[in-house]
This record gives structure tokens, sequence and C-alpha cells, in this order.
């Protein structure tokens, strides 16, 4: 359905402020919530983030108090909707249940937004870590089996496998590693502007989540040690994905497309939602954005002299984003990309690396003691304690080294002779999309 958010009429910045009562909305049911209705709250929370603190850096580096004052106002009504959606998560809910979602969400929208990218360069980057938030989701659902005695199949509906994917130890690369070439505005297909948007502020959310909440973690150190390393991944991915925004935006621009970002993933999360009472939220927060949007277009005509078209050529929406399985998907790219990494600006296969290589120095560094690293810990404690690993799997694992349920695979991806070379294709791009 066409639906622009440039010719809805806006309502006043003032008129989009909050009351107590309004920001702490009913939470959902753990017991019975959708997993998409969870993660749907995660993205969007992670989204208001994103708005945060990019206005934040901006009224940050603008020398002009009025420009401020007007970034202030909408930044206001946005912490309020920060306020309001994280408050969905009910109290009952622990960091470990809610870091599920989080890793649901991970997969699930790495996995429908690389599906729909025309951009190779993007798919790369949202293929290569696609593979890795899933090897997240069934680190820490191994440890929500042995630790509280939970089924993570439950909290993800049976929507989104839990088995390896590569493994989390052959993800620590150096850091000169992880960034990938940016886009052009003016060239790059909407979609993919709003692609690169969504996925940084979700990854920042996740990295500042963990960072938070790593030491927070009571029940074990193994489980504080987890976060602590996967929250390096996710810090990997966050310079690997903002890498990808157009450096040559101005700030104005920038904060039209973040806006323009924000209306389009409450309309689709509006158009989505499953639960009524939440839906109405989601509607709420769409005409609350479109207000913000209305007002970054009349800052950037007052202060660059620039139509929204300019930025924006047209302004209806594009597909909507619906989460949802994508279990084909993941083991598509399972399949014939577990054994990739990335050197520099370029995803390229372990197999195909020197000695010399910045990988494998950086791999001395942080893994040189196996034995020493979480993520593989984890693994190892649930085995001793009951004989196999923690798995739900529709068929088994598509690489044949991560099959085995009895020892935890600390080589693959990471060793190249232990890396068969089928299970790379970097730098194929015959899969890209021919359109957006």
């Amino acid at each position: 359905m066409h639906f622009n958010p440039f010719e809805q009429r806006p309502m006043a910045i003032e008129q989009t402020f909050m009351d107590w009562n309004t920001m702490y909305p009913r939470p959902y049911d753990k017991n019975t919530v959708n997993p998409y209705t969870k993660t749907r709250i995660i993205l969007m929370n992670g989204t208001e983030f994103e708005a945060q603190w990019f206005s934040r850096n901006f009224s940050r580096h603008c020398p002009d108090n009025d420009l401020r004052r007007e970034l202030a106002m909408t930044r206001r009504s946005e912490q309020q909707q920060q306020k309001r959606i994280a408050c969905l998560k009910p109290k009952d809910e622990t960091i470990l249940e809610h870091t599920i979602g989080y890793e649901q969400l991970a997969v699930d929208l790495t996995a429908v937004m690389a599906q729909r990218e025309c951009d190779c360069n993007v798919k790369n980057a949202m293929d290569l870590a696609l593979l890795e938030d899933f090897d997240h989701l069934y680190r820490y659902s191994n440890l929500l089996d042995l630790e509280y005695g939970q089924d993570p199949k439950k909290l993800v509906g049976g929507y989104t496998e839990i088995t390896p994917g590569r493994p989390t130890i052959a993800e620590h690369r150096c850091p000169m590693d992880s960034i990938f070439k940016d886009i052009h505005n003016k060239s790059a297909a909407l979609l993919t502007k709003l692609h690169v948007n969504i996925i940084t502020a979700a990854e920042q959310q996740t990295m500042n989540y963990y960072m938070n909440v790593a030491p927070l973690y009571c029940k074990s150190d193994i489980g504080r040690r987890l976060y602590q390393e996967i929250g390096m991944i996710e810090e990997e991915h966050v310079s690997q994905y903002e890498s990808l925004k157009d450096t040559r935006a101005t700030w104005l621009e920038d904060l039209l497309m973040h806006e323009y970002t924000e209306c389009y993933l409450y309309y689709s999360c509006m158009e989505s939602e499953c639960d009524p009472y939440i839906r109405c939220i989601w509607e709420e927060c769409l005409n609350q954005e479109i207000a913000h949007l209305h007002k970054a277009k009349d800052l950037l005509y007052k202060y660059e002299h620039r139509e929204w078209q300019q930025v924006i050529p047209c302004g209806d929406f594009p597909e909507i984003l619906v989460l949802g399985p994508n279990i084909d998907y993941v083991r598509k790219i399972l399949a014939t990309t577990s054994g990739n990494t990335q050197k520099k600006e370029d995803v390229v296969s372990v197999g195909s690396l020197k000695r010399g290589d910045r990988f494998f120095l950086y791999q001395q560094i942080v893994n040189h003691d196996v034995n020493c690293v979480a993520s593989h810990n984890i693994i190892d404690q649930r085995i001793c304690a009951k004989g196999m690993d923690y798995r739900f799997e529709t068929a088994k694992n598509p690489v044949a080294p991560l099959t085995a349920r009895n020892c935890d695979n600390v080589t693959f991806a990471r060793i190249p002779c232990d890396t068969p070379s089928q299970y790379s294709t970097a730098g194929k791009t015959s899969d890209c999309p021919k359109h957006c």
C-alpha cells in the first residue's frame, strides 16, 4: 500500500510529548507473547536509542543554539518514546531471556534485509555478521538451558534454529579488518540506505546492552565472561555496519534520513503487529515520528536551503520490513559462507589468508589459550553436564565440521586446514538481487 510520510499532515512537536501514564505502558506477558512482537520491541528501542545519540552528537558539533534548541525538542520526544517502548518488557523477564530475543532479532532482521539487498557490498557485510549472531544465539541458548533449565526453543517459538554458526571463537578479527566501503547516498537505492541505518542502530543497541549487562549477570562467572566476549564481537559488528554509512552526508541530511528510517520502521511494525494493544503504540509512535520528520525537513530547508527531495527523491516507502522465519536462507548462507572472514574491506575465505595476516596475529593474542574462551567453555560445560550440546534443528547442521554434538569445534573458520573450501564463496556476488 502506498504511504509517503511527507504527504501526511504532522502534529506540532509539542503535541508529541506524553504524560507519565502514557510512558509506562502495560508490558507483554513473557509466557504468551509472540516472539516477533518481542523482537519488534527490541528493534524499536534500539532505533530510538540511535536517534538519541545521533541527535546528541549533532548538538555537540553544532555552534547554532537556535538549531540546538530545535534538536532538543525532538530529542525529548524521542527520549519519551524510548522509555515507553523499553517498559513493554516485563519485570519478570531475566537478562538472559531478553538476550535470546536480542539474538533472534539479529538473525532474522539481518536475514530478511540481506535477501532484499541489491548492493553486494552491503549484502556481503550482512551475510558475514548474520552467521556470527546466529552462533551467539546458540551459545546463549546453551547457557540458558544449563543454568536455568529453560528450553530456548520456546522463547524463539520454533521460528529460528539454534545450532552452531561461524564459531564465536573464529569471529575475533583485528579491528583493522572491520571496515567496509561506504555507500553513496546520491546513487544508493533508498532500501539500501534504510537497511544500513536499521542494522547499524540494531547492532549498536546490542553492543550497548552487553556493555551494560555483562557485569550484572549474577548467575555465574562463565555467563559474565560470555557476555564480555560476545560484546566484543558486537563492537566489531558496529564498526562494520557504521562504515557502510555515507560519509559525505551533512548533519541535516543525516537527521532527515534518521527520521525517515524511524517512520518506515514504525509503519512496518504497525502493519505487521499481531498484538492489538502494541499495534496502537506503533501507530501513535508513527504519528509522532511524522512530526519529527517534518521538523527535520523544515530545518534542512532553513539552514541548507534544500528540499527534502534532494536527499530522498521519492518519499514513498518501499516494501515494509516484516520480521519472520528465515531458516532456509540462514542454512544456505551457513552452507556456503561459514568459512569466510574479513580482510580490510573485503570478505575473504579463511583459507586465502597468509600466515602473517592480521587475523592470525590477533587470534593469537585473544585466543591463545582456548580454555579461557567463554563461548567454547559454555558448550563444554553443557556437554559435560548432559552429554551433548543444546540444539533446536529442523535438519542436521549443513556444515559437516559443526555436526558433532559431543565436542565443540574451535578450529573451523579459524584454522585454514580445518576449514574445507566448500564452505566459503567469498567474493561471489551472483546471489545479489538485481533490484531493490
